[in-house]
Order: structure tokens, then C-alpha cells, then sequence
């Protein structure tokens, strides 16, 4: 068993902190837009602002544990992870746009739905380039 769960370790660790991420931007859109009554997109914004900052931090030194062996690596990393959750963020306000505004969809439920679509995409942007290790790792 210890074995299984070392050979998984990433993906589990990623699951784990993947839905503490979802938890996070989930919470923040309800508190903003439910509880605040701000306009969905805005409130998704902002969610999607707390969730990537989140996420980062979790990804970098708990599910990839890349080493920290500069600046220039760490800052390298970051604008890559940066870059590719705006591409993930301009797919989760479409995706909410589309499923809201067009559709009719119900806004807390279509959040559900983009999400685990969402944690699925930065999954792969993150393994495939952001959090590389070198061939030594």
C-alpha cells in the first residue's frame, strides 16, 4: 500500500489541492455573489484571482515540489503558471457565460461544472509546463 500511494503521491497530492482550490474559488464566488450580491462575472473574477494565488503556492511546494535553485526559475515559473491559469480563467468565463447567460443554467451549479472541467486542464498545463523537473529529479 505504502508503495501505491508513493508511486501516486503527485496526483493525489494534486487532488487533494486541486479541490481545496475548487473549495477556495467556490467560496469566494458564493461569498461575492451570493452573499454580496455582485454580478457573476465579477464575483468569478475575483474567485478566480484567490484560487490561482492559492494554487500556485500549493502546486509549487506541495503536488510538484520543484526545487527553489533561483530567482530566475522561481519567477520563470511563476509567469508560466500565471500565463496558462489566464488561459484556464478566459475558458472558465466563457464556459460561465455560455452556461449562465445563454443556457439558463443555474450560476452556482455551472460553477460546480466549470470547475472540475478547470481542474482538469491546469492538471495537465502544470505536469506538461509549468512545473518541469530537470531529467536529474
Amino acid at each position: 500500500m505504502k508503495q501505491l500511494l508513493s508511486k501516486y503521491q503527485e496526483p493525489i497530492n494534486y487532488l487533494v489541492f486541486g479541490v481545496l482550490t475548487t473549495l477556495v474559488n467556490i467560496g469566494v464566488f458564493y461569498i461575492f455573489n451570493s452573499i454580496f450580491g455582485i454580478n457573476y462575472l465579477v464575483s468569478n473574477g475575483i474567485s478566480w484571482i484567490a484560487s490561482v494565488v492559492f494554487a500556485f503556492y500549493t502546486n509549487k511546494y506541495f503536488v510538484f515540489k520543484t526545487p527553489n535553485n533561483s530567482n530566475k526559475a522561481f519567477i520563470k515559473e511563476l509567469l508560466l503558471f500565471i500565463w496558462f491559469r489566464l488561459l484556464s480563467g478566459v475558458i472558465d468565463m466563457s464556459l460561465m457565460y455560455v452556461m449562465v447567460s445563454l443556457m439558463n443554467l443555474d450560476q452556482n451549479i455551472s460553477k460546480i461544472i466549470v470547475q472540475v472541467i478547470i481542474v482538469i486542464l491546469n492538471y495537465v498545463f502544470s505536469k506538461l509546463f509549468i512545473f518541469k523537473k530537470s531529467k536529474g529529479d
